[in-house]
Protein backbone atom coordinates (compact mmCIF):
# COMPACT_ATOMS: atom_id res chain seq x y z
CA UNK A 1 0.00 0.00 0.00
CA UNK A 2 1.41 3.45 -1.18
CA UNK A 3 0.28 6.64 0.10
CA UNK A 4 1.05 10.64 -1.31
CA UNK A 5 0.55 13.92 0.38
CA UNK A 6 -1.80 16.17 -0.91
CA UNK A 7 0.53 18.96 -1.02
CA UNK A 8 3.02 16.58 -3.23
CA UNK A 9 2.04 13.25 -5.04
CA UNK A 10 6.18 12.77 -5.47
CA UNK A 11 5.83 12.39 -1.67
CA UNK A 12 5.12 8.88 -1.37
CA UNK A 13 5.66 6.71 1.59
CA UNK A 14 4.34 3.28 2.79
CA UNK A 15 1.86 2.39 5.46
CA UNK A 16 3.65 2.47 8.40
CA UNK A 17 5.38 5.87 7.35
CA UNK A 18 2.22 7.25 7.28
CA UNK A 19 0.65 5.84 10.11
CA UNK A 20 3.81 6.33 12.64
CA UNK A 21 4.41 9.91 10.97
CA UNK A 22 1.20 11.18 9.88
CA UNK A 23 1.63 14.46 8.81
CA UNK A 24 3.99 15.27 6.14
CA UNK A 25 6.79 17.88 6.56
CA UNK A 26 5.02 19.56 3.34
CA UNK A 27 1.42 19.94 5.39
CA UNK A 28 0.02 17.84 3.21
CA UNK A 29 -1.90 14.83 4.62
CA UNK A 30 -1.97 11.30 3.41
CA UNK A 31 -3.59 9.80 0.70
CA UNK A 32 -4.00 6.09 -0.48
CA UNK A 33 -2.50 6.15 -4.10
CA UNK A 34 -5.77 4.11 -5.21
CA UNK A 35 -9.22 2.67 -3.78
CA UNK A 36 -10.01 -0.57 -5.19
CA UNK A 37 -13.47 -1.66 -5.62
CA UNK A 38 -14.73 -4.71 -3.92
CA UNK A 39 -16.59 -7.63 -5.93
CA UNK A 40 -20.06 -7.38 -6.55
CA UNK A 41 -20.28 -10.98 -4.69
CA UNK A 42 -19.25 -8.73 -1.86
CA UNK A 43 -22.36 -6.70 -1.88
CA UNK A 44 -24.58 -9.20 -2.94
CA UNK A 45 -23.91 -11.50 0.29
CA UNK A 46 -22.94 -8.44 2.34
CA UNK A 47 -25.94 -9.70 4.75
CA UNK A 48 -24.09 -13.29 5.35
CA UNK A 49 -20.66 -11.13 6.94
CA UNK A 50 -20.63 -10.53 10.76
CA UNK A 51 -19.48 -6.65 11.20
CA UNK A 52 -15.76 -8.18 12.10
CA UNK A 53 -15.56 -10.30 8.80
CA UNK A 54 -17.00 -7.17 6.94
CA UNK A 55 -14.20 -4.86 8.37
CA UNK A 56 -11.86 -7.52 7.70
CA UNK A 57 -12.53 -7.93 3.75
CA UNK A 58 -12.12 -3.89 3.79
CA UNK A 59 -9.41 -3.46 5.47
CA UNK A 60 -7.67 -6.46 3.18
CA UNK A 61 -9.08 -4.68 0.26
CA UNK A 62 -7.66 -0.79 1.16
CA UNK A 63 -4.39 -2.44 2.39
CA UNK A 64 -3.40 -5.17 -0.04
CA UNK A 65 -0.51 -7.56 0.57
CA UNK A 66 1.37 -4.64 2.85
CA UNK A 67 0.22 -6.99 6.01
CA UNK A 68 -0.26 -10.21 5.78
CA UNK A 69 -3.79 -11.61 6.26
CA UNK A 70 -3.39 -12.77 9.79
CA UNK A 71 -2.40 -9.66 10.79
CA UNK A 72 -4.94 -7.94 9.30
CA UNK A 73 -7.17 -10.12 10.57
CA UNK A 74 -5.61 -9.82 14.43
CA UNK A 75 -5.50 -6.23 13.71
CA UNK A 76 -9.42 -6.16 13.01
CA UNK A 77 -11.04 -8.68 15.16
CA UNK A 78 -8.99 -7.16 18.59
CA UNK A 79 -10.29 -3.70 17.70
CA UNK A 80 -13.61 -3.89 15.97
CA UNK A 81 -15.18 -5.86 18.93
CA UNK A 82 -18.69 -4.09 19.92
CA UNK A 83 -21.92 -3.02 17.24
CA UNK A 84 -23.06 -0.78 15.36
CA UNK A 85 -26.76 -1.42 15.02
CA UNK A 86 -29.28 0.38 12.36
CA UNK A 87 -31.80 1.65 14.64
CA UNK A 88 -35.60 2.22 12.33
CA UNK A 89 -37.26 5.16 13.37
CA UNK A 90 -39.51 5.25 10.64
CA UNK A 91 -39.75 3.49 7.01
CA UNK A 92 -37.71 6.38 5.22
CA UNK A 93 -35.31 7.50 8.39
CA UNK A 94 -32.60 4.95 10.47
CA UNK A 95 -29.76 6.20 12.96
CA UNK A 96 -26.41 4.05 13.10
CA UNK A 97 -25.60 3.96 16.25
CA UNK A 98 -22.04 4.59 17.04
CA UNK A 99 -21.49 4.78 20.67
CA UNK A 100 -21.46 1.51 21.56
CA UNK A 101 -17.38 1.74 22.53
CA UNK A 102 -15.85 1.87 25.57
CA UNK A 103 -15.81 5.81 25.60
CA UNK A 104 -19.28 5.55 23.47
CA UNK A 105 -18.19 7.69 20.75
CA UNK A 106 -17.46 6.99 17.21
CA UNK A 107 -13.51 8.21 17.29
CA UNK A 108 -13.55 4.43 19.42
CA UNK A 109 -13.12 2.24 15.54
CA UNK A 110 -10.91 4.83 15.09
CA UNK A 111 -8.73 5.03 18.04
CA UNK A 112 -8.75 1.03 18.58
CA UNK A 113 -7.89 0.09 15.49
CA UNK A 114 -4.75 2.56 15.13
CA UNK A 115 -3.77 1.60 18.16
CA UNK A 116 -3.72 -2.48 17.24
CA UNK A 117 -1.97 -1.01 13.93
CA UNK A 118 0.91 1.44 15.86
CA UNK A 119 1.57 -1.72 18.79
CA UNK A 120 1.74 -3.65 15.30
CA UNK A 121 4.68 -1.58 13.76
CA UNK A 122 6.21 -0.54 17.21
CA UNK A 123 6.40 -3.80 18.39
CA UNK A 124 10.27 -3.66 17.76
CA UNK A 125 10.93 -0.25 18.58
CA UNK A 126 13.13 0.89 21.32
CA UNK A 127 12.40 4.60 21.56
CA UNK A 128 9.06 5.75 22.80
CA UNK A 129 6.35 7.39 20.56
CA UNK A 130 4.39 9.67 21.52
CA UNK A 131 1.04 10.85 19.81
CA UNK A 132 -0.22 14.78 19.94
CA UNK A 133 -3.76 14.49 19.56
CA UNK A 134 -6.43 17.86 19.53
CA UNK A 135 -9.65 16.84 20.10
CA UNK A 136 -12.85 19.06 19.80
CA UNK A 137 -14.30 16.60 22.72
CA UNK A 138 -15.03 12.76 21.93
CA UNK A 139 -11.29 12.00 19.75
CA UNK A 140 -9.07 12.40 23.34
CA UNK A 141 -11.47 10.19 25.42
CA UNK A 142 -11.37 7.62 22.57
CA UNK A 143 -7.77 8.01 21.96
CA UNK A 144 -6.94 7.93 25.66
CA UNK A 145 -9.29 4.77 26.47
CA UNK A 146 -7.68 2.66 23.37
CA UNK A 147 -4.11 3.75 23.73
CA UNK A 148 -4.17 3.37 27.97
CA UNK A 149 -1.28 1.14 28.90
CA UNK A 150 0.06 0.56 25.59
CA UNK A 151 3.60 -0.41 25.54
CA UNK A 152 5.97 2.29 24.12
CA UNK A 153 3.33 5.03 23.85
CA UNK A 154 2.45 8.28 24.98
CA UNK A 155 -0.42 10.49 24.84
CA UNK A 156 -0.73 14.16 25.23
CA UNK A 157 -4.35 15.28 24.51
CA UNK A 158 -4.90 19.07 24.06
CA UNK A 159 -8.16 20.07 24.30
CA UNK A 160 -9.93 23.80 24.29
CA UNK A 161 -10.69 25.17 28.08
CA UNK A 162 -14.25 25.26 29.14
CA UNK A 163 -15.63 24.11 25.48
CA UNK A 164 -16.09 20.76 25.94
CA UNK A 165 -19.19 18.98 28.02
CA UNK A 166 -17.63 18.32 31.65
CA UNK A 167 -18.18 14.33 31.00
CA UNK A 168 -16.02 15.16 27.64
CA UNK A 169 -13.15 16.81 29.97
CA UNK A 170 -13.34 14.26 32.62
CA UNK A 171 -12.54 11.30 29.82
CA UNK A 172 -9.89 13.18 28.82
CA UNK A 173 -7.67 14.21 32.56
CA UNK A 174 -8.49 10.96 34.71
CA UNK A 175 -6.48 8.81 33.04
CA UNK A 176 -2.72 9.05 34.56
CA UNK A 177 0.17 6.84 33.37
CA UNK A 178 0.94 7.43 29.58
CA UNK A 179 -1.89 9.88 28.99
CA UNK A 180 -1.19 13.11 29.79
CA UNK A 181 -3.94 16.22 29.35
CA UNK A 182 -3.10 19.79 28.02
CA UNK A 183 -6.24 22.49 28.51
CA UNK A 184 -5.49 25.05 26.07
CA UNK A 185 -7.21 28.43 26.40
CA UNK A 186 -8.35 29.10 23.03
CA UNK A 187 -10.38 26.94 20.61
CA UNK A 188 -10.35 23.72 18.78
CA UNK A 189 -8.29 25.16 15.89
CA UNK A 190 -5.68 26.68 17.87
CA UNK A 191 -5.26 22.67 19.39
CA UNK A 192 -5.11 21.28 16.21
CA UNK A 193 -2.17 24.22 15.10
CA UNK A 194 -0.43 23.42 17.91
CA UNK A 195 -0.38 19.51 17.32
CA UNK A 196 1.10 20.88 13.60
CA UNK A 197 3.11 23.35 14.37
CA UNK A 198 4.97 20.64 17.14
CA UNK A 199 5.46 18.02 14.39
CA UNK A 200 7.54 20.28 12.53
CA UNK A 201 9.68 22.08 14.97
CA UNK A 202 13.56 20.73 15.05
CA UNK A 203 13.47 21.14 18.76
CA UNK A 204 10.74 18.83 19.80
CA UNK A 205 11.81 16.38 17.05
CA UNK A 206 14.99 16.08 18.55
CA UNK A 207 13.36 15.06 21.86
CA UNK A 208 9.90 13.20 20.76
CA UNK A 209 9.22 10.80 18.01
CA UNK A 210 5.72 12.30 17.34
CA UNK A 211 2.91 10.81 15.68
CA UNK A 212 -1.00 11.76 15.82
CA UNK A 213 -4.01 10.66 16.52
CA UNK A 214 -6.77 13.06 14.79
CA UNK A 215 -7.89 11.97 12.06
CA UNK A 216 -5.37 13.40 9.77
CA UNK A 217 -4.06 9.89 10.23
CA UNK A 218 -4.95 7.50 7.55
CA UNK A 219 -5.44 4.72 10.63
CA UNK A 220 -8.42 6.81 11.48
CA UNK A 221 -10.09 6.80 8.30
CA UNK A 222 -9.85 3.22 7.34
CA UNK A 223 -12.21 1.65 10.21
CA UNK A 224 -14.25 4.69 10.31
CA UNK A 225 -14.91 3.31 6.66
CA UNK A 226 -16.10 -0.07 8.13
CA UNK A 227 -19.82 1.32 9.68
CA UNK A 228 -21.11 2.63 6.46
CA UNK A 229 -20.61 -1.05 4.89
CA UNK A 230 -22.52 -2.40 8.44
CA UNK A 231 -25.18 0.09 7.93
CA UNK A 232 -25.79 -0.87 4.47
CA UNK A 233 -25.98 -4.89 5.20
CA UNK A 234 -28.78 -3.86 7.85
CA UNK A 235 -30.87 -1.98 5.43
CA UNK A 236 -33.94 -3.78 4.82
CA UNK A 237 -34.97 -2.09 1.67
CA UNK A 238 -31.89 -1.65 -0.57
CA UNK A 239 -33.72 -0.88 -3.60
CA UNK A 240 -34.59 2.50 -2.89
CA UNK A 241 -31.65 5.56 -2.94
CA UNK A 242 -29.45 5.60 -0.15
CA UNK A 243 -28.72 8.59 1.80
CA UNK A 244 -25.92 8.58 4.57
CA UNK A 245 -26.32 12.41 6.83
CA UNK A 246 -23.10 12.74 8.44
CA UNK A 247 -22.58 15.28 11.52
CA UNK A 248 -19.20 17.06 10.04
CA UNK A 249 -16.62 19.02 12.20
CA UNK A 250 -13.29 17.94 10.81
CA UNK A 251 -14.98 15.89 8.33
CA UNK A 252 -12.79 12.36 8.91
CA UNK A 253 -15.77 10.37 9.75
CA UNK A 254 -17.31 11.89 5.82
CA UNK A 255 -14.27 11.49 3.89
CA UNK A 256 -14.61 7.91 5.49
CA UNK A 257 -17.59 7.74 3.75
CA UNK A 258 -16.16 8.79 0.64
CA UNK A 259 -14.08 5.92 0.81
CA UNK A 260 -16.55 3.55 1.26
CA UNK A 261 -18.26 4.84 -1.83
CA UNK A 262 -14.90 4.57 -3.87
CA UNK A 263 -14.94 0.80 -3.01
CA UNK A 264 -18.67 0.74 -4.57
CA UNK A 265 -20.44 1.21 -1.84
CA UNK A 266 -24.32 1.82 -3.37
CA UNK A 267 -24.44 5.52 -1.93
CA UNK A 268 -26.67 8.19 -3.96
CA UNK A 269 -25.06 11.12 -1.75
CA UNK A 270 -23.66 12.12 1.48
CA UNK A 271 -25.25 14.90 3.05
CA UNK A 272 -22.93 17.15 5.67
CA UNK A 273 -24.73 18.39 8.54
CA UNK A 274 -22.88 21.06 10.23
CA UNK A 275 -23.63 23.68 12.93
CA UNK A 276 -22.59 27.43 12.74
CA UNK A 277 -19.21 26.49 11.68
CA UNK A 278 -19.99 26.39 7.75
CA UNK A 279 -17.01 26.98 6.20
CA UNK A 280 -17.67 23.43 3.77
CA UNK A 281 -21.38 24.20 3.08
CA UNK A 282 -20.47 27.92 1.79
CA UNK A 283 -17.67 26.25 -0.26
CA UNK A 284 -20.30 23.95 -1.62
CA UNK A 285 -22.37 26.86 -2.26
CA UNK A 286 -19.59 29.39 -3.58
CA UNK A 287 -16.91 27.24 -4.96
CA UNK A 288 -14.70 29.32 -2.37
CA UNK A 289 -13.01 27.96 0.82
CA UNK A 290 -12.49 30.13 3.27
CA UNK A 291 -11.17 28.87 6.66
CA UNK A 292 -12.52 30.77 9.77
CA UNK A 293 -12.66 30.95 13.37
CA UNK A 294 -14.61 28.41 15.24
CA UNK A 295 -17.55 29.07 16.60
CA UNK A 296 -18.65 27.76 20.15
CA UNK A 297 -22.17 25.73 20.23
CA UNK A 298 -24.10 23.19 22.14
CA UNK A 299 -22.49 20.68 19.70
CA UNK A 300 -19.14 20.76 20.28
CA UNK A 301 -17.17 18.24 18.13
CA UNK A 302 -18.50 19.81 15.15
CA UNK A 303 -16.84 23.04 16.37
CA UNK A 304 -14.08 23.58 13.44
CA UNK A 305 -13.77 26.49 11.41
CA UNK A 306 -10.78 24.95 9.01
CA UNK A 307 -11.78 21.01 8.68
CA UNK A 308 -8.49 19.06 8.32
CA UNK A 309 -10.42 16.58 5.52
CA UNK A 310 -11.10 19.05 3.54
CA UNK A 311 -8.05 18.72 1.68
CA UNK A 312 -8.63 14.70 1.60
CA UNK A 313 -12.14 16.04 -0.04
CA UNK A 314 -10.73 18.36 -3.01
CA UNK A 315 -7.97 15.50 -3.70
CA UNK A 316 -10.75 12.82 -4.28
CA UNK A 317 -12.23 14.91 -6.62
CA UNK A 318 -9.37 16.33 -8.28
CA UNK A 319 -10.18 19.60 -6.73
CA UNK A 320 -13.63 20.11 -8.91
CA UNK A 321 -16.25 21.74 -7.24
CA UNK A 322 -18.93 20.91 -9.38
CA UNK A 323 -18.09 16.85 -8.89
CA UNK A 324 -17.55 17.24 -5.26
CA UNK A 325 -21.26 19.19 -5.50
CA UNK A 326 -22.81 16.11 -7.03
CA UNK A 327 -21.52 13.65 -4.44
CA UNK A 328 -22.41 15.96 -1.07
CA UNK A 329 -24.83 18.33 -0.18
CA UNK A 330 -24.30 20.40 2.92
CA UNK A 331 -26.64 22.02 5.32
CA UNK A 332 -25.87 24.26 8.93
CA UNK A 333 -28.00 24.43 11.59
CA UNK A 334 -27.82 26.94 14.80
CA UNK A 335 -28.42 25.70 18.82
CA UNK A 336 -32.13 26.53 18.59
CA UNK A 337 -32.70 23.96 15.66
CA UNK A 338 -30.40 21.73 17.15
CA UNK A 339 -32.70 21.87 20.40
CA UNK A 340 -35.72 21.73 18.17
CA UNK A 341 -34.19 18.53 16.46
CA UNK A 342 -33.74 16.56 20.06
CA UNK A 343 -37.25 17.16 21.10
CA UNK A 344 -38.64 16.42 17.73
CA UNK A 345 -36.92 13.25 17.95
CA UNK A 346 -37.91 12.25 21.31
CA UNK A 347 -41.45 13.38 21.25
CA UNK A 348 -42.12 12.35 17.70
CA UNK A 349 -39.58 9.48 17.06
CA UNK A 350 -39.61 8.16 20.64
CA UNK A 351 -35.64 8.52 20.16
CA UNK A 352 -33.11 10.33 22.46
CA UNK A 353 -30.39 11.51 20.67
CA UNK A 354 -27.04 13.81 21.24
CA UNK A 355 -26.92 17.50 19.92
CA UNK A 356 -24.82 16.19 16.93
CA UNK A 357 -27.32 13.15 16.39
CA UNK A 358 -29.96 15.91 16.33
CA UNK A 359 -28.37 18.32 13.79
CA UNK A 360 -27.92 15.06 11.63
CA UNK A 361 -31.92 14.64 12.07
CA UNK A 362 -32.26 17.83 10.88
CA UNK A 363 -30.48 17.38 7.63
CA UNK A 364 -32.04 14.55 7.29
CA UNK A 365 -35.90 16.32 7.22
CA UNK A 366 -34.48 19.16 4.55
CA UNK A 367 -33.24 17.14 2.32
CA UNK A 368 -36.44 14.60 2.09
CA UNK A 369 -38.40 17.81 0.28
CA UNK A 370 -35.61 17.22 -1.93
CA UNK A 371 -35.25 13.97 -2.41
CA UNK A 372 -36.78 10.75 -1.66
CA UNK A 373 -34.82 7.57 -0.28
CA UNK A 374 -33.74 6.13 2.77
CA UNK A 375 -31.74 8.14 5.39
CA UNK A 376 -29.56 6.98 7.73
CA UNK A 377 -28.21 9.29 10.01
CA UNK A 378 -25.17 9.23 12.03
CA UNK A 379 -25.27 8.99 15.80
CA UNK A 380 -21.92 10.01 16.37
CA UNK A 381 -21.92 9.73 20.56
CA UNK A 382 -24.81 8.37 23.79
CA UNK A 383 -26.41 11.18 24.64
CA UNK A 384 -25.16 10.94 28.16
CA UNK A 385 -21.94 12.69 27.29
CA UNK A 386 -23.55 16.15 26.56
CA UNK A 387 -26.39 15.54 29.99
CA UNK A 388 -26.83 19.29 30.42
CA UNK A 389 -27.99 20.54 27.06
CA UNK A 390 -29.88 16.93 26.62
CA UNK A 391 -32.11 16.94 29.91
CA UNK A 392 -32.63 20.62 30.19
CA UNK A 393 -34.03 20.45 26.29
CA UNK A 394 -36.09 17.55 27.21
CA UNK A 395 -37.27 17.95 30.07
CA UNK A 396 -36.24 14.64 31.36
CA UNK A 397 -33.44 12.34 32.74
CA UNK A 398 -31.07 10.49 30.76
CA UNK A 399 -29.85 7.50 31.83
CA UNK A 400 -25.83 7.03 32.39
CA UNK A 401 -24.15 3.68 31.50
CA UNK A 402 -21.85 2.94 34.07
CA UNK A 403 -19.21 2.94 32.01
CA UNK A 404 -19.58 6.88 31.35
CA UNK A 405 -21.03 7.99 35.14
CA UNK A 406 -18.25 6.34 36.65
CA UNK A 407 -16.26 9.14 35.03
CA UNK A 408 -18.04 11.89 37.16
CA UNK A 409 -15.88 10.71 40.56
CA UNK A 410 -12.71 10.69 39.41
CA UNK A 411 -9.81 13.30 39.83
CA UNK A 412 -9.21 15.92 36.83
CA UNK A 413 -5.35 16.08 36.21
CA UNK A 414 -4.11 18.75 33.01
CA UNK A 415 -1.81 21.18 32.55
CA UNK A 416 -2.80 24.76 31.69
CA UNK A 417 -1.31 26.39 28.48
CA UNK A 418 -1.96 29.85 26.19
CA UNK A 419 -2.89 29.19 22.59
CA UNK A 420 0.60 30.24 22.08
CA UNK A 421 3.07 27.95 20.29
CA UNK A 422 6.21 29.08 22.39
CA UNK A 423 4.36 28.63 25.55
CA UNK A 424 3.32 24.75 24.30
CA UNK A 425 6.85 23.57 22.96
CA UNK A 426 8.13 25.17 26.21
CA UNK A 427 5.71 22.86 28.29
CA UNK A 428 6.57 20.00 25.76
CA UNK A 429 10.43 20.90 26.53
CA UNK A 430 9.59 20.58 30.40
CA UNK A 431 7.42 17.67 30.37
Amino acid sequence: MKLYSTNDKDNQVDLKEAVLNAFPKDKGLYMPESISKLPQSFFDNIEQFSFAELAFIVAQNIIGDYLSEKDIYRIVHRSINFPAPLIELDENISTLELFHGPSMAFKDFGARFMAELMSHFLKDEERVTTILVATSGDTGGAVASGFFNVPGIEVIILYPSGKVSPLQEKQLTTWGKNIKAVEVDGVFDDCQRLVKEAFLDKDLTRKYKFSSANSINIARLIPQSFYYFEAYKQVKDKSQDIFFVVPSGNFGNLTAGLFAKKMGLPVKQFIAATNLNRTVPDYLETGEYKARPSVQTISNAMDVGDPSNFSRMKELYGSTWNMMKKDITAYSYNDHQTKEGLTELKHKKSYTADPHGAVAYLACKEHMQKEKGQYIFLETAHPGKFLDVVESTLNSKVEMPTKLSDFMSKKKTSQACSNQFKDFKNLLLNL
